[in-house]
């Protein structure tokens, strides 16, 4: 907030003028005071909190005047409400509170008892408790209260001060005055700081944590004087809150709720503020949704910091260390988050990706995971990565977008060359009963079951893929159930996304083949994609297939597919790996997996002439050599 626009209020003769006077010369003025004051604007080099311009407005109480307070009091940002005697006291709760409400302005409010030097009985405590307090209670939006008095410049810089801070560091959003609790919006924000903070994960802030939390939020360090301070003051409330292993997350909540009691509460707003909260103690919309357009054709992948990342989370998570993530250590994650995202639980996350034995997601698996969901919605993976705590060391970009990297587009695929993309999508397409779901859960290693389960939501899986030369990549097979034709009719989606489409049927049974030319046809456009033909099923017996072409033919005459004649394979059989390669290998090198135009059909067999009879040539020479080598040893 750039301003903070402060509008005095009160009955006629309540000192607002002389308030206002009293702060901007720095001495009181006996002198009769115009009834109200031009608009004064205070610079922010004059040691206002949050370095904000400070407009204060005076205001008149007489009835003709009322227009124009309404009009003022609608455009503040705080309001100083000032009384000076029993009559002006009283008119606090009976006009001047309900009017504000009448108006429809929901601002923070300063109740000031101002002349407090002609205060003639009680004590400063006393009144307090007996004036104030009731009407705080009654009316939440009074944020704070003072007694001031312009004659003795008692108080006055404190009044405006409490104006200003309590637009720039508000209260209201972090505690009930009433109840004396933090409010549980702020209770989850610092649960989340706590957690970021706690580097170990093992529930507490030992001395180091604290130290880079103190550098972090107030920018100086933290001796151990003042953090022995910090450990009293938290154990004379509740001892168990500190340990040996130091400040817990009740001992922080405690610390914090002290801090807003005592009308520290700026220093709670530091903390949030340095963890990016607004003042409705939500992230920063910037923080969570950074700029960061994927142009039509390119995909999203995490950089090598996204992936330290997430392996550094994973290692810290797994308290257990099993290799393996279970469903309390994911839990205890994704505290600081609004839950497992939402698109893991679409695609039945964690089946979707590899597990080890006791269902538990592995460190390859929680990567995999990641790299699909950066490749399918950026979006979500930048949003946890604020909501985790992700940290750029990039000084030349230091928001979330420095965990992520672009991918080139895939135009021109047919053009030879490899895409230099590590995450590629593949669609599985196929009659129904092909074993397109056995397919998947061969990927992830999970055991063949011959249980028939027709796929009507779509299935992902997703895993890693070991190329020739020790390269990896991250495969992901997507099975479309009943959302097939929605997605093959979306070309410019289909185009821009997928990377291979892998065309599979049943050797074994004669109807499975026809599918595929008759999607082909009805989907043109898909002549646009890599492909690779799969026979599936090859542990039972072929058979002829009921349909125009025979796969050979139609893969290796009709389609003039590099790879000839389709892949037979089972999921039974380990040698299914080899068919993850090379659907991989035709998604980053797709000039390998589209049709061969017939000039390219008569060069390779020009090619393979010329080998043979290369062959062939060498072969006589060689035999030539061989007897003129055997008849000058018989001569000899």
């Amino acid at each position: 907030m750039a301003t903070v626009r402060i509008v005095v209020c009160g009955d006629e003769g309540s000192g607002k003028s002389s308030l206002i006077t009293c702060l901007v010369k720095d001495t009181f003025v006996s002198n009769r005071i115009q009834p109200v004051l031009p608009q004064i604007t205070i610079p922010p080099t004059l040691g206002t909190p949050e370095n904000v311009t400070t407009t204060i407005v005076d205001t008149s109480a007489l009835p003709q005047e009322r227009p124009n307070l309404a009009r003022e009091i609608r455009k503040s940002n705080v309001i100083l409400l000032v009384y000076a005697d029993h009559y002006s006291y009283e008119r606090v709760a009976l006009f001047w509170l309900p009017y504000f409400r009448s108006l429809g302005v929901n601002v923070p409010v300063v109740l000031c008892a101002n002349k407090s030097d002609l205060a003639a009985n009680g004590t400063p405590t006393q009144i307090v408790e007996e004036e104030m307090l009731p009407v705080m209670a009654e009316f939440k939006e009074i944020d704070s209260c003072i007694r001031t008095s312009a004659r003795e410049h008692y108080n006055v810089n404190e009044a405006f001060f409490l104006c200003q801070k309590a637009v720039t560091h508000p209260i209201a959003p972090l505690f009930d005055s009433k109840e004396s609790v933090l409010k549980p919006a702020a209770i989850a924000a610092l649960q989340r700081v706590f957690y970021l903070c706690d580097k170990d994960k093992d529930g507490f802030l030992n001395d180091k944590e604290m130290e880079d939390f103190q550098s972090k939020c107030f920018g100086k360090p933290l001796n151990k004087v003042d953090l022995d301070h910090i450990k009293q003051t938290i154990s004379r409330i509740s001892p168990n809150a500190i340990s040996t292993s130091g400040i817990s997350p009740r001992g922080f909540l405690l610390l914090n709720k002290l801090y807003a009691e005592k009308g520290r509460h700026e220093t709670v707003w530091a903390v949030l503020r340095t963890f990016q909260y607004t003042d409705s103690l939500s992230l920063q919309e910037s923080f969570l949704h950074p700029n960061f357009g994927v142009p039509d054709f390119a995909s999203a992948e995490l950089s090598p910091a996204g992936y330290r990342f997430f392996v550094d989370l994973f290692l810290t998570s797994d308290r257990d260390n099993d290799g393996g993530l279970s469903d309390t250590e994911l839990a205890s994650l994704f505290a600081p988050t609004p839950g497992i995202p939402s698109s893991w639980l679409e695609d039945a996350f964690p089946t979707c990706t590899v597990r080890n034995e006791a269902g538990h997601v592995t460190l390859q698996g929680w990567l995999a995971q990641w790299s699909m969901t950066t490749f399918t919605s950026p979006k979500t993976t930048l949003e946890y990565l604020a909501y985790l705590g992700f940290e750029s060391s990039d000084r030349s970009n230091l928001t979330t977008t420095a965990a992520l990297k672009l991918t080139k587009a895939r135009k021109r695929r047919q053009r030879p060359g490899r895409t230099g993309r590590n995450v590629v999508l593949c669609h599985v397409l196929g009659a129904s009963g092909s074993g397109k779901s056995s397919l998947l859960e061969a990927f992830l290693a999970r055991p063949f079951s011959a249980t028939y389960h027709p796929t009507i939501k779509p299935r992902v899986a997703v895993n890693t893929v070991e190329l020739p030369g020790g390269r990896q990549c991250y495969l992901i097979l997507n099975e479309l159930g009943e959302l097939e034709p929605a997605i093959l009719e979306n070309k410019s989606k289909l185009l821009s996304q997928c990377d291979v489409v892998a065309y599979t049927y049943d050797s074994s049974d004669p109807d499975s083949f026809s599918y595929i030319p008759a999607v082909r046809a009805k989907y043109p456009h898909l002549e646009d994609l890599p492909a690779v033909y799969v026979a599936l099923k090859a542990d039972l017996d072929r058979t002829t297939q009921r349909a125009e072409s025979q796969p050979d033919h139609y893969t290796a005459q009709i389609q003039r597919m590099p790879q000839g004649p389709p892949l037979h394979t089972s999921v039974t059989w380990h040698s299914i790996q080899e068919l993850f390669v090379t659907l991989a290998e035709a998604a980053l090198e797709p000039a390998t997996a589209f049709p061969r135009s017939l000039e390219e059909e008569n060069d390779a067999k020009w090619m393979s002439y010329a080998i043979a009879l290369g062959a062939v040539v060498c072969a006589g020479a060689a035999a030539v050599v061989i007897w003129r080598r055997a008849t000058s040893g018989n001569a000899a």
